[in-house]
């Protein structure tokens, strides 16, 4: 192996002789000063730190594997639909330009190739200045506070009904040009995309993803589900989405079991677990939030009691399911209005109810708050743990706290599920979306496979007085990522060859259109 003596080459007076030189040196670099960081750091792990960083290290194959596989194009499919979308933004930026000049009287006038509906400048003119909107304002990276046009304000000027006309359009421009940039990602030469999968990205344990390791792809954990079906699986080979159902919710109710179960007993500290586990988690919160309906205990027909409106055009199934997640990670009944459009007074009448349905869930957010102010440290069921460095009495760091653990769960749920299926050899993994993966695998064995690759997705673990606890999961299969289309009598409209829950047996056929090699999975 080469050697460098780097107290010389790296003097600043001194230039580097060679591209060759720099790269040896960075290279080198970054290999010695890492090992020299991990012998400092090592002695410093417990037992439950090192299992964290064993599982981590063991991610690495699979990880490596997904990396340099990515997923396959669909080039027709991908043209076509891009097409659509710029077909979409030419006659939707039409309209707003007619709008703003015809309508409003406004000078919209500008430089070749650009767009009115693109300039911020120009959007905070319109609405602050010539509509007279009050000014809706954040705080930019030098801590000030400025105008600002960006989502979340646009959706607030909503509120204004002659601005209205103009910010529907705004949106729908942003969402469609959003997805075109995506669509017009380069492609690497097999015409493929691919991404880098990062294992230490986030405090949670979830992955995070962004440009591959040459520069080329996207982040594939965040593709909307409209542009999915551009992918496909290769010759001879089938997906299978798998994903967790309901991961955040139901691990709320594990935590809240083994927090309490010994406290409160096992009618309350279980009931939000029970409800998660009872095979309609929304209408089961429905029937004990609001006992004044006449629930009945037969699933069918309670679902129809569920459905019925509750508030404005929201069912009390319609507001459980808004209302109880952002209430399980302590969200207050403003910042929810906020979010959700639902009455303050809508949503503290919900939260009473919800409480005292589930009283383990209010208890749950007291002890997060205590083991803040003494340890600052909050762990998972799966032994992962992390040291919270904020104010402890500020309520962004309390929600923070409290989001931790079902979030660091499902990560960890997700990934040890992944570690098996790639260790059990049965398919490729292609993919991990937070709480669920893509695999693929030759399309005539998919009754072997899937359900081998369902049950492995399972990480159970045993909760407080002996209660086995795992969060099932969901399968689609199909030949693209992107999911069939019924209308309502149930009658295919669109997407054929997309993912349909799997039943086993499936008789659809592939159309091919294009051939490829094909590798082993």
């Amino acid at each position: 192996m080469r050697i460098i003596q780097t107290s010389t080459i790296l003097d600043p007076r001194r230039d580097l002789r060679s591209d060759d030189d720099r790269d040896w040196v960075y290279n080198g670099l970054d290999c010695c000063v890492t090992l020299e960081i991990l012998h400092h750091l090592r002695p410093l792990l417990d037992n439950q730190t090192r299992a964290t960083y064993e599982f981590s290290k063991s991610l690495q194959a699979p990880i490596l594997d997904m990396s340099m596989t990515g997923l396959r194009v669909d080039l027709e499919r991908r043209d076509a639909t891009l097409k659509k979308y710029q077909e979409q933004l030419t006659a939707i930026g039409g309209q707003l330009d007619e709008i703003i000049r015809d309508g409003i009287g406004l000078d919209i006038t500008m430089p070749k190739g650009a767009a009115y509906w693109r300039s911020p400048a120009k959007l905070k003119h319109l609405f602050y200045s010539v509509l007279g909107c009050k000014e809706i304002r954040k705080r930019n990276v030098h801590n000030k506070m400025v105008p600002t046009v960006n989502r979340e304000a646009l959706e607030r000027l909503q509120d204004y009904y002659f601005a209205m006309p103009i910010v529907i359009r705004l949106l729908a421009l942003r969402d469609i040009d959003k997805k075109r940039q995506f669509l017009e990602t380069s492609l690497d030469l097999d015409n493929r995309i691919r991404c880098n999968f990062n294992i230490a990205g986030t405090n949670t344990g979830r992955l995070a993803s962004s440009l591959s390791d040459f520069g080329t792809g996207t982040n594939l954990q965040n593709v909307d589900r409209d542009l999915r079906s551009v992918f496909i699986a290769d010759p001879g080979m089938k997906f299978a989405n798998i994903d967790l159902e309901q991961a955040d919710a139901r691990n709320v109710g594990a935590i809240c079991w083994n927090l309490f179960v010994e406290e409160l007993g096992e009618k309350d500290a279980g009931a939000y677990l029970n409800a998660c586990e009872s095979g309609d988690l929304h209408t089961t919160v429905c029937s004990m939030a609001w006992t004044d309906q006449p629930w009945t205990g037969n699933r069918k027909l309670d679902r129809a009691i569920a459905d019925q409106p509750a508030y404005r055009n929201l069912s009390f199934r319609d507001l459980a399911k808004k209302l109880g997640h952002g209430t399980n990670y302590y969200g207050t009944p403003p910042t929810m209005a906020k979010h959700t459009k639902v009455a303050i007074d809508a949503i503290k009448l919900f939260q009473a109810k919800y409480f005292a349905a589930f009283p383990a869930i209010k208890k749950w957010h007291q002890w997060v708050e205590m083991q803040l102010k003494t340890t600052q440290e909050i762990s998972t069921l799966y032994g992962r743990s992390r040291l919270f460095f904020g104010n402890p009495m500020e309520q962004s760091t309390l929600r923070e706290a409290i989001a931790y653990a079902p979030q660091s769960m499902t990560a960890d749920e997700i990934n040890l599920g992944l570690l098996a299926v790639w260790r059990a050899n049965i398919c490729r993994v292609l993919v991990q979306v937070h709480d669920s993966i893509l695999i693929q695998y030759p399309e005539e064995l998919e009754d072997e496979v899937v359900p081998q690759a369902i049950k492995l997705l399972k990480a159970p673990i045993t909760l407080a007085r002996g209660r086995e606890f795992y969060v099932p999961a969901d399968c689609k299969t199909g030949w693209n990522w992107g999911d069939i289309q019924y209308d309502k009598a149930g009658n295919v409209v669109g997407n054929p060859e997309g993912l349909q829950k799997y039943k086993g047996g499936d008789t659809r056929k592939r159309e091919v259109r294009q051939t490829f090699h094909a590798s082993k999975f």
